[in-house]
């Protein structure tokens, strides 16, 4: 249920709502607007009371929302959230973004010379994973704290932002020391231990689709981060498991008109761990921006042979300028600026 304050209601107003709902059990969370205050109150079985509420000081009106992702649908908040990450860059605007990098920090030199890369081209965001999550308990599976000091120490060096996966929720604080956000990966999109814990630590969190998941899950997974207080969370569509076999997962394209029709928060694509292939990951990104991602996620390497993870849908950096002047056209023909380039 969803109360709407009038725009001359009071703080006083919100407070006896508010405690009036802990009297009945029931949890709320407050959004304060330019204009006006809404109030969702949370819980699976809610008594009827939408009628006694229309009846309070200060409330405009009350809606019941249908979707069991309160917070993250649109009934609860129609406008674009906008997601800050590091201070200027913002998802959810007009801007479409890049965030691009190496899957894995495989040492600080190769880790630097890619991110001077892609910053040369525009780019404001560097992904890296210090800990990787991996199939097979033999592959790479990351720096683990060492890869975290290089992501700062490359921060240090070039002020592009940093992007990183943190797989448990011990190590979530100690990832948010070293990064401007926060990734879950789709292996963890229904750890909702982790999801609670990002939701306390209110840093940016970069959420993917779960490899086997359907929409209304992913706005589950986002809804546990949000009712835990943090509202700063930027949904990733990265592909999901079909009978096709050709590319590495399947990109849905129509989650992405879907997901802004139903919520309020930004959705970007990565179509490096979608598609596999570095030949498909331009043609996958345009589609993603032209049907109204806020970003791609680009896999970018120096030297794709040889990378300890996923070398095979990496690009090379000299590949990037062709990619950008695409995207860039793309996101002005839709009345969007690019924030690269």
């Amino acid at each position: 249920m969803i109360i709407v304050l009038a725009p001359w209601a009071t703080a006083d107003h919100a407070h006896k709502i508010l405690d009036h709902v802990k009297t009945l059990g029931l949890d709320a969370h407050q959004l304060q607007d330019e204009y006006r205050m809404i109030i969702a109150v949370m819980g699976d079985e809610q008594p009827a009371i939408d009628a006694a509420f229309e009846t309070w000081a200060g409330v405009e009106r009350v809606m019941p929302v249908r979707q069991p992702f309160q917070l993250a649908s649109r009934e609860f908040k129609p406008e674009n959230s906008f997601v800050r990450v590091g201070g200027d860059v913002v998802f959810g605007g007009d801007e479409v973004h890049i965030i691009a990098g190496p899957c894995a920090v495989e040492n600080e030199a190769t880790a630097l010379a890619i991110a001077e890369a892609v910053k040369a081209h525009g780019c404001k965001l560097f992904r890296g994973g210090a800990f990787k999550p991996r199939s097979s308990p033999y592959a790479f599976q990351g720096l683990g704290e060492e890869g975290l000091r290089i992501l700062s120490r490359v921060r240090e060096k070039t002020g592009l932002k940093i992007v990183t996966e943190v797989l448990d929720p011990h190590d979530a604080e100690l990832i948010a020391e070293h990064a401007d956000m926060l990734q879950v990966g789709t292996r963890n999109m229904s750890n909702f231990s982790l999801l609670k814990t990002l939701g306390e630590i209110r840093k940016p969190v970069l959420l993917k689709r779960g490899m086997s998941s359907t929409i209304k899950e992913f706005l589950m997974a986002a809804e546990y981060i949000l009712a835990n207080g943090n509202p700063n969370v930027v949904l990733c569509e990265r592909g999901i498991r079909t009978f096709e076999n050709y590319t590495r997962f399947n990109l849905d394209i129509s989650a992405v008109p879907a997901i802004k029709r139903l919520s309020h928060l930004p959705i970007i694509i990565d179509p490096s761990h979608a598609t596999g292939q570095w030949r498909l990951v331009e043609p996958v990104a345009l589609a993603g921006i032209a049907a109204g991602a806020d970003g791609v996620m680009i896999e970018v390497h120096t030297d794709p042979q040889h990378a300890l993870s996923d070398g095979s849908q990496a690009l090379k950096p000299e590949r990037l300028p062709g990619l950008i002047e695409k995207l860039r056209g793309i996101s002005g023909i839709l009345g969007r600026r690019a924030s690269f380039g």
